[in-house]
């Protein structure tokens, strides 16, 4: 994680069923390097703040601990004090896979093993299927937007709802793939997803993890891929999210001259980091491993390249070469 090429942290980090010692429960692990203290609760312990210590391994950062007979769809939040400033604060697991419906905000225990995949067809074929001189007609669509239900509310379609509604569309019209606006979970839905908390969890408006798996599944069994929207560019302030983390700018440039966007009030990635940039990696794996994605559309890459990106003189901070490009962010794409 140190070195900045652990590709697969999702299968460490986050929360694991496991068996430990004859009893099953939950593996938590984080990256907090500057924290003093860490903790889980969640509804198995009252929401009580320090019932379950986690441990500091080494010189890591990473803080991890089993607490036994908890499992499926529990809550829970990482209590975080900070080396600095006695500062406290409860966080949702940036590596979580589910997580409540908003506004509540707790990550939920999920187990991603277990999921029975019906699209080894689409599988073995979608190398061919996704070349760069095959012929590709996209059709890009926001979940929440596509369709409503008037009678109930006008509420969404869920996952599953939308499977095969979508599956016959898709077919009808003659389009060979979807590309879904961001899907990862996000507080506000005026963003469409593009401000994004819960990077490892498919929103929980629509459905769990297995019914987001579900719509990819019989969309492949009708031979559509499926491109996921993804955003590495930026990442919003929510107190629970990956802001100010630990007590310390972690994720985000300190400096706001580098680590905040004026325009969209949003932090900056900091793709300098080892552990920063090894995190947006591996998620970007994690989709086309545990969910089967054919490929992701990158959000916002001019406001990643360029320095003075919506940025007055002055505003910006140049380069070692005194130019305006993000040397830090090209190479971050280039091992992308």
């Amino acid at each position: 994680l140190g070195e900045g090429n652990h590709n697969r942290i999702y299968d460490k980090l986050g929360a694991h069923i496991v068996e430990q010692d004859g009893i099953t429960g939950t593996h938590f692990a984080v990256w907090a390097p500057n924290a003093r203290e860490v903790c889980v609760l969640g509804d198995f312990n009252g929401w009580t703040p320090g019932a379950f210590y986690l441990n500091c391994r080494g010189t890591s950062g990473v803080w991890d601990g089993f607490v036994p007979n908890l499992g499926h769809g529990a809550l829970y939040k990482y209590g975080i004090t900070s080396q600095y400033n006695d500062y406290r604060v409860q966080k949702a697991d940036p590596c979580g896979f589910a997580a409540e419906i908003r506004p509540r905000t707790a990550s939920k225990v999920w187990d991603l093993a277990h999921y029975p995949w019906n699209d080894a067809a689409w599988m073995a074929r979608r190398g061919k299927a996704n070349a760069l001189d095959a012929p590709m007609s996209i059709y890009e669509m926001h979940l929440g937007s596509w369709r409503r239900v008037p009678a109930d509310g006008n509420r969404w379609l869920t996952y599953r709802e939308l499977a095969p509604l979508l599956a016959d569309y898709l077919t009808h019209l003659g389009f060979t793939h979807v590309e879904f606006l961001p899907v990862s979970e996000h507080p506000f839905d005026g963003s469409w997803g593009y401000q994004t908390v819960g990077y490892f969890a498919p929103t929980s408006r629509f459905g769990t993890p297995d019914d987001f798996r579900f719509l990819i599944d019989t969309l492949h069994q009708a031979g559509i891929g499926v491109i996921l929207d993804w955003v590495p560019a930026h990442f919003p302030r929510d107190g629970h999210g990956l802001a100010y983390f630990d007590g310390s700018h972690l994720y985000e440039h300190a400096d706001p001259r580098k680590g905040a966007h004026t325009e969209w009030g949003t932090y900056i990635f900091n793709f300098g980091r080892n552990e920063v940039s090894n995190f947006l990696i591996s998620n970007a794996l994690f989709w086309l491993d545990k969910y089967h994605l054919d490929g992701l559309r990158v959000d916002a890459v001019a406001s990643m390249l360029y320095l003075d990106y919506a940025r007055k003189p002055g505003e910006w901070i140049p380069n070692q070469y005194g130019g305006r490009e993000n040397l830090e962010a090209v190479a971050f794409l280039k091992r992308f």
